[in-house]
């Protein structure tokens, strides 16, 4: 007996909003399947608001509002059964990010989830992370978002601690970053790293997906720490208007991607990390599952 249900995740971060729709596929004696349907990614940069004036431009607020209909309107074409909307860093800080959640239940019938750096982490550490990692190694996982970033150490398949910091892409651009943040975030690496002899760096996030995509590795092989070093001064050698016309990047990508690199490699350098791999997942991957595997605990209680 072969049953395919379609959810869908809003995942509202400070650099973009994302609605993935994925195929549910369940089939008696086998595991369930989860299959990307669709992705639509709007660039609505909610952090550039809060991280300088502490609130949502009405500009923002109203992109938002027609973002979310227009989402609704494509779960109801597909015929989604079943969603989760989850606000991060840029609506958990604005002084008016209550309002604006408010505004889009009302406007779009969407309620929105905001979520904390912690919770986070933990649904972005919740995706398949075991069909990408090998159980006899240790990694340091590495979610870059635009205002935040999470980290977490897996051993031998098991997350063993994890942690947001306030370093995000949006907030580096700005120049928000304290340099007492970089020191803390270099302390909790190498604390936590120190008594592995080897560790592997994984990333998720639009910016590292993109580097690699432009690396043309082979999926499941990893870049060096050579190759992103190497790019991330090929990047910086180019204005941000030739990276649009010279490097194909898409403008809400040509200026996040450099501090991106930078959050990644430094992870690398402070865990002594010589590969990173990029098995494309994250947030809104991590939702999509959190919302069968709730489904499923409640039918079975």
């Amino acid at each position: 007996m072969l049953s395919i249900k379609k959810y869908a995740a809003i995942d509202i971060g400070s650099n973009a909003v994302r609605l993935l729709i994925s195929n549910i596929i369940e089939q008696k004696g086998r595991p369930v399947q989860f299959k990307k349907n669709s992705l639509v990614r709007v660039p609505i940069r909610l952090g550039a608001d809060v991280f300088i004036k502490n609130k949502i431009s009405k500009e923002n607020t109203a992109r938002i509002l027609d973002t979310m209909l227009a989402f609704k309107l494509l779960m109801k074409s597909h015929k989604v059964v079943k969603y989760k909307a989850c606000a991060t860093s840029a609506m958990r800080e604005s002084d008016n990010g209550a309002k604006v959640v408010e505004a889009v239940l009302k406007h779009a019938g969407i309620k929105i989830d905001v979520i904390d750096g912690e919770e986070e982490a933990a649904i972005i550490a919740a995706t398949d992370l075991n069909k990408f990692i090998e159980p006899n190694k240790i990694y340091l996982y590495v979610d870059v978002g635009g205002g935040s970033t999470e980290f977490t150490v897996i051993d031998h398949g098991k997350q063993v601690i994890s942690r947001s910091f306030k370093i995000g892409t949006v907030r580096l651009l700005n120049d928000m970053v304290r340099k007492e943040t970089w020191q803390e975030l270099q302390t909790w690496i190498g604390d936590n790293t120190k008594v592995y002899d080897k560790i592997e760096v994984i990333g998720s996030g639009g910016n590292i997906n993109k580097i690699f995509k432009i690396s043309g590795k082979a999926m499941g092989k990893p870049l060096t720490y050579f190759y992103m070093t190497s790019y991330y001064n090929t990047l910086q050698s180019y204005s941000y208007e030739e990276r649009i016309t010279e490097l194909d990047l898409n403008q809400d990508r040509a200026d996040v991607i450099i501090p991106a690199m930078r959050i990644y490699m430094s992870a690398m350098k402070w865990s002594g990390a010589k590969n990173i791999y990029v098995p494309k997942i994250g947030l809104a991957d991590g939702i999509i599952k959190s919302i069968y595997y709730d489904t499923v605990s409640s039918n079975t209680q």
